[in-house]
């Protein structure tokens, strides 16, 4: 049986891997380690799915090579690698020679080189052949089975026909292919103008390089020939460079890099664990590899002792108690300004408009956290610290940095308390979810996981139906005072994250943006909106008789009566009593979603009354009674939601207590309920609008010039690519379908989704996609681009260049088009989200800083609405439509819409 040889292309091997694992990974130090847990996941998988006799490490050596003296350019616009890369590479090299396996290098070659010359003479000894890389550069050394490339990371074996599949060229032709084509990357040149397509037709008809130029007089088009001719130095000094070098060295002793699978982590077992490199850890010890009791191995005649595993654990801290002014004072009075001091609040509930304070926590030295306990009422209750103390106490707090977790919800109770605004340093929850957009952010989460402690938690604390004012000093103060310590951990260790990272802009974004939204979204909850209680009122009426009507018609076509909110007994009804076409019936019954309700309109008269009854009770049940509740609990009979800054991987607010963002707007009904928000006497609601805002910012980031002169000219897009998809004559009557296809494709519409929402067949849903991208070709190419970048990196960024995060060598097929999808979603949604929040906070200071007679409201995704005394109302209104329109310079101008009026309905 024929010998392996394993060859990896290690930098190659190390981008792939940093870069395929989610950035965000790291140690407790904030150390990265995305590269590393890559890396001993493969060398852990080496025996198992790449069983090798021989195993080389190639490497690129420093300095210039012989490709320098072909071209001085050759690979010198290369960009820095990523700071946290850089960082892990070094351990990542040094823990290749301590598991004893050995690295191959030479002065004036690349690591591609050397693989291509190790591959030569082990075909020549009869070796079977595996390139571990993902490197194009190395299709060339493919030869049929006998040398393969092993993508590790996606676990897939590139040959001859994966090869042909990939490029339409043969291994033995890709030289002659990287020649005409070029690579941007490395600086080699190629043929300037030719691309994949040209140049796969080429070799395909001449077969080489220099066949294309002996046969040039034939060559068609007669741009390509243009091209060819005008490039032909290039062309032949592009394929020096990309040509491998087979001949570096003449012999190669194999045996010095046999293969051997001898616990190879047993040298870096410390490291390991320094490292947090737990899985690998777990899988040695359940192998029995590492004994509890600290096992020893002998290496080169010394005895080496490791450890065993042991989780980081929070060292011991120290929790007080303030119940006196004095000894309040003299703890404050050690606080200079300059300090990060982590605040906290207990509160008797958590509505800012009906619950009060109960006490206060702070900590700024990791190592001791205070509790002032102000209004605890349980039988027996001590003194405790007074209102006036109370008050000057936190405002000598409050002139230091000062950061929380989700700080806004205890800025609400803090600013009520003292009578006044109150500026924030920091929140901890915010750099978590920056950190990791999509991970839990709850403080008991995050101290889990990051810090390995467990906190106390509040039902253990809190009786069930009693509230923080009947806990016991010294039980409050351990719970309150511990949340102020862990606030403090967790926001210096993120601090540390984004620095070791290379995320450290992220800080700044943090800083410039998002603290500052904080207090925007703060004063926007406390100033609510007004509501007409009266017209709510009627309006509840209405709907409970357009309900009762609905059901007494569903219950004469289903021939019986029964629950209609029970999902259950509607299946029953639907795919029994009616025999409707179903799915399959699991065991809480058959599934009546709305997709599966959808599907049945054409089925059944029924189905239409259900969609239109839900569609109602909806509105009944969650938006009309508990905004009429509120409004009535209310002494202003205004509205206060409460906007959720982090609840989104994208970046959207999202809002609750009520969710104002959701209130349906293609429905009569659903119109209607705008109408209950109102401007009080004296008062007009502003609403400024942007418009087409994604696609102004697809025009932005693709540069398609179809899209760009379209805006820049101030066209009707939707218009503009009614008329590239249909022609003059049918753009006016299409300009709804071309609307629909614009913003569909943005969020991955696919040719099913787009022929259900068109009522077309999915034919021509493929078709108007497929003219769509042949007429706007930058759109496409962008959209590739965003994925194929998204798979590399392991993230998008969104304008700011906030981070969403894919872990795609994890997921499923299904998961990764879902991935794909959303990473498009993503690059818009968040970027919207982004110039939102620059208004709004540009805006909101502008009122503050200058008195103004307006209060900003609401913020529905593209929209703000104001409150603004009637008498400046137009002059406000242009003023901040100003704003939002010069907010952020991109290629086409931003453009945002006014609407001034008397109700939330009147506004569009």
């Amino acid at each position: 049986m024929s010998k392996t040889v394993t060859i990896i292309d290690t930098f190659g091997f190390f981008f792939r891997s940093f870069y395929a694992l989610p950035q965000h990974l790291s140690n407790k130090d904030g150390f990265p380690t995305g590269l590393l847990t890559g890396f001993v996941n493969f060398i852990s998988s080496l025996q198992k799915e790449h069983s090798s006799d021989y195993l080389v490490f190639a490497i690129d050596s420093k300095g210039n090579t012989f490709r320098n003296e072909i071209d001085p350019n050759y690979k010198a616009n290369r960009t820095a690698p990523p700071h946290e890369l850089t960082l892990q590479l070094p351990v990542a090299i040094e823990w290749i020679d301590k598991m004893g396996f050995r690295t191959l290098g030479m002065v004036g070659y690349e690591a591609d080189d050397m693989i291509a010359t190790v591959a030569k003479l082990a075909v020549e000894k009869g070796y079977n052949v595996k390139i571990v890389s993902h490197d194009k550069d190395l299709y060339q050394l493919i030869d049929d089975d006998k040398v393969v490339l092993v993508d590790a990371i996606k676990r897939k074996t590139i040959n001859e026909d994966e090869c042909m599949q990939k490029y339409g060229v043969t291994p033995k032709q890709f030289i002659d292919f990287q020649s005409l084509l070029g690579d941007s990357a490395d600086n080699v040149p190629g043929v300037k103008g030719i691309g994949k397509v040209t140049a796969q037709k080429l070799i395909s008809t001449y077969g080489s390089l220099e066949n294309i130029y002996e046969n040039i007089d034939t060559v068609t088009p007669a741009g390509v020939q243009k091209k060819l001719i005008e490039n032909k130095e290039n062309a032949f000094m592009s394929k020096q460079l990309v040509t491998l070098k087979r001949d570096v060295f003449d012999e190669f002793d194999f045996d010095e890099y046999e293969m051997h699978y001898e616990n190879p982590f047993v040298p870096i077992y410390d490291e390991l664990v320094h490292y947090e490199m737990n899985g690998i850890l777990r899988a040695l010890h359940a192998k029995g590899v590492m004994q509890e009791q600290k096992p020893s191995s002998t290496q080169n005649g010394v005895e080496v002792v490791y450890e065993t595993i042991k989780e980081p654990k929070l060292e011991d801290f120290k929790t007080t108690l303030i119940t006196e002014k004095k000894a309040l004072e003299s703890v404050l009075s050690a606080l200079t300004g300059n300090e990060i001091v982590a605040f906290d609040t207990e509160t008797t509930g958590l509505d800012p408009y009906k619950d009060t304070l109960v006490g206060f926590s702070f900590c700024f030295d990791e190592k001791q956290a205070f509790y002032v306990p102000l209004a605890h009422s349980y039988l027996g209750a001590p003194e405790q610290i007074g209102s006036d103390d109370a008050k000057e106490a936190i405002k000598k707090i409050f002139t230091c940095k000062v950061v929380g977790h989700n700080i806004k919800f205890d800025l609400h109770f803090v600013t009520k308390y003292l009578g006044m605004d109150l500026d924030i340093y920091g929140d901890s929850m915010i750099l978590a979810w920056l950190h990791n957009p999509e991970g839990k952010l709850s403080l008991d989460h995050l101290s889990s996981t990051m810090l390995n402690h467990t906190m106390i938690s509040f039902k253990d604390t809190v009786k069930k139906g009693e509230t923080f004012a009947s806990v016991e000093l010294d039980d409050a103060c351990k719970y309150a005072a511990e949340d102020a310590l862990i606030t403090l951990r967790l926001y210096n260790q993120l601090v540390q994250k984004f620095k070791h990272n290379s995320t450290e802009y992220l800080l700044d974004e943090a800083a410039n943006v998002e603290y500052p939204f904080i207090s925007t979204l703060l004063r926007m909850e406390q100033s609510g909106i007004a509501v007409d209680s009266g017209f709510l009122s009627e309006f509840l009426e209405e709907v409970k008789t357009r309900l009762t009507s609905l059901t007494k018609e569903i219950y004469a076509i289903a021939g019986c009566e029964f629950n209609l909110n029970s999902p259950q007994q509607l299946g029953g009804i639907l795919f029994e009593t009616l025999a409707l076409p179903s799915g399959k019936k699991t065991k809480t019954g058959y599934s009546t979603d709305e997709k599966v309700l959808s599907s049945l309109v054409d089925e059944h008269e029924i189905i239409r009354h259900i969609l239109d009854y839900r569609e109602v009770h909806k509105l009944y049940s969650t938006y009309i009674e508990p905004l009429l509740k509120l409004s009535q609990e209310s002494d202003d009979s205004r509205v206060h939601t409460s906007f959720i800054q982090t609840g989104t991987a994208t970046g959207r607010l999202s809002s609750k207590n009520p969710n104002l963002q959701n209130i349906p707007v293609r429905s009569d009904l659903g119109v209607k309920i705008r109408r209950g928000f109102v401007a009080p006497k004296g008062k007009k609601l502003v609403g400024i609008d942007y418009s087409q805002i994604e696609l102004r910012l697809l025009a932005h980031f693709s540069e398609d010039k179809v899209l760009v002169h379209a805006f820049k000219e101030d066209k009707d897009i939707h218009l503009q690519t009614a008329i590239v998809l249909f022609g003059e004559d049918e753009a006016p009557s299409k300009r709804n379908i071309a609307k629909t296809v614009n913003f569909g494709l943005l969020y991955g519409m696919g040719q099913k989704k787009l022929s259900d929402t068109l009522g077309i067949t999915t034919k021509e849903a493929k078709d108007i996609i497929t003219t769509y991208f042949e007429k706007f070709h930058n759109v496409k190419e962008y959209f590739n681009y965003i994925i194929e970048d998204s798979k590399e990196k392991g993230y998008v960024e969104t304008l700011l260049r906030r981070r969403r995060y894919f872990d795609y060598a994890k997921a499923t097929p299904m998961l990764k088009a879902a991935f794909e999808r959303e990473s498009v979603n993503t690059k818009f949604q968040g970027s919207v989200s982004d110039l939102i929040k620059l208004s709004m906070n540009k805006i909101d200071r502008i009122i503050k800083e200058e008195g103004l007679k307006a209060k900003m409201l609401l913020q529905i995704h593209d929209e703000l609405i104001f409150e603004v005394d009637e008498d400046v109302a137009q002059e406000l209104g242009e003023r901040f439509q100003k704003i939002m329109e010069d907010i952020y310079e991109l290629n086409i101008p931003l453009k945002a819409s006014l609407n001034i009026g008397d109700n939330w309905g009147e506004l569009k």
